[in-house]
């Protein structure tokens, strides 16, 4: 089975990328939804792709075809080989259906989000359901380190993307009962405006006043 692709990245259509290899092949690779964004600006680039490797049958079964699926890390992949275990999940499905990170996916699994669920593509409120049935406890490796991942470098003074702030202040609003997939949208919103939050404590009153819709508190 191949396992994993690496080469030149020649061009990114609507749902797949061709990758040139060192030997002078160009191979078609599927991609899930959010990678054909991020792959984007790599055509011309030397880039690596884990992949899994599947037939496809087409014209009623009479012609089959092997297929490369790829994936930016062996996360991704792991991940996408668990959501397809989904019944009514196939493999082109999943592909079509991952517009959003493993993490957020994982993370509207775990809190049983299917208003999150539905916004993903050909996922209607039964099949979001029958995701979440199926996945749940499945997908805990997936979530929190993901969506903010502990840093290996020290927290900066008064920087607040630096360090465990953001994952702290997202296990506090959890246990709030926040879900995780909003708490961790309104975190990034409040760590893209100027003045940023340098504890926890603040940070969380941040996350609040946006979802409020309150206007910040005057700076002193």
């Amino acid at each position: 089975m191949i396992c994993r692709i690496e080469g030149i990245l020649e061009s990114v259509a609507r749902d797949a990328g061709q990758v040139r290899t060192e030997g002078g092949l160009t191979y078609e690779v599927l991609l899930p939804a959010h990678a054909v964004v991020r792959l984007t600006p790599s055509v011309g680039q030397m880039i690596s792709l884990h992949t899994v490797q599947f037939l496809e049958s087409q014209t009623q079964g009479t012609t089959i075809y092997p297929r490369l699926a790829g994936f930016a890390s062996e996360q991704d992949r792991a991940f996408y080989e668990l959501f397809i275990t989904v019944k009514g999940i196939g493999h082109r499905r999943g592909l079509r259906a991952m517009v959003m990170d493993t993490a957020r996916i994982a993370a509207a699994i775990d809190d049983r989000d299917l208003a999150t669920l539905q916004t993903m593509p050909e996922i209607g409120r039964r099949t979001a359901e029958t995701i979440a049935v199926t996945l749940k406890g499945k997908v805990d490796s997936f979530v929190s380190s993901s969506v903010y991942p502990d840093s290996v470098d020290p927290p900066q003074p008064n920087h607040a993307t630096g360090g465990h702030l953001p994952r702290e202040a997202l296990e506090v609003l959890l246990q709030l009962g926040e879900s995780r997939t909003e708490a961790a949208s309104l975190i990034d919103r409040v760590l893209l405006e100027d003045n940023t939050p340098s504890d926890v404590q603040n940070m969380v009153q941040a996350v609040y006043r946006l979802k409020t819709g309150a206007q910040p508190a005057a700076q002193t």
